[in-house]
């Protein structure tokens, strides 16, 4: 099973959760799966995937909202930004749901190896202080990753998908920038 596979999954298991997803492919992906105004694709700025999910997180729980958010991040796009997952532990938001997809590569950039064939990133988020920490191997099969089984967890949470590398024909998200955000906006204020 491949991201596309993963990101499906995640998807048909999802309700009126909020979704950040990761540049390229698996913003394309999600996209083509099924377009939801509740889903920030990201169109830029590699590795902010997760921060922006962890602020969206904070600002709900401050006006005590309990929509829970889903970021949809990478492992090339985690290892970037490496200090993220230190970040998120101390604002320790309970909305949270950082679900990294890992095929131990750049998958929008020609599918280079990543340091994450060499590294456990399930490991790193439990010693960062992490307590709930999920790893689901989905490359043979996706039918564990059913996200109702973590939304009712206090968060934050970091699901740690492997699967195979390798992208889909996945279109191009015919949706400006600015159109994006402000349906995402939008549904965020209703």
């Amino acid at each position: 099973m491949k991201r596309y596979d993963a990101i499906k999954r995640i998807v048909e298991s999802t309700d009126d959760e909020f979704i950040i997803s990761n540049i390229g492919f698996p913003s394309r992906e999600l996209f083509g799966i099924k377009d939801r105004k509740n889903t920030f694709y990201m169109s830029g700025s590699m590795g902010m995937a997760t921060p922006i999910g962890l602020g969206l997180s904070l600002a709900l729980e401050q006006n005590q909202d309990d929509r829970k958010v889903i970021v949809i991040d990478g492992d090339g796009s985690l290892l970037m930004n490496f200090g993220e997952l230190v970040t998120v532990y101390a604002q320790n938001p309970s909305n949270l749901i950082i679900a990294l997809i890992d095929n131990e590569a750049y998958g929008s950039t020609g599918s280079q190896e990543t340091y994450a064939s060499r590294i456990n990133l399930s490991n790193i988020a439990k010693s960062i202080g992490f307590n709930e920490v999920y790893y689901i191997d989905a490359k043979n099969s996706v039918d564990d990753i059913d996200m109702q089984d973590y939304v009712n967890k206090k968060g934050p949470v970091f699901l740690h998908i492997k699967v195979n590398p390798g992208n889909s024909d996945a279109p191009i998200i015919d949706l400006t920038p600015s159109k994006i955000k402000n349906r995402f906006m939008k549904q965020i204020h209703e």
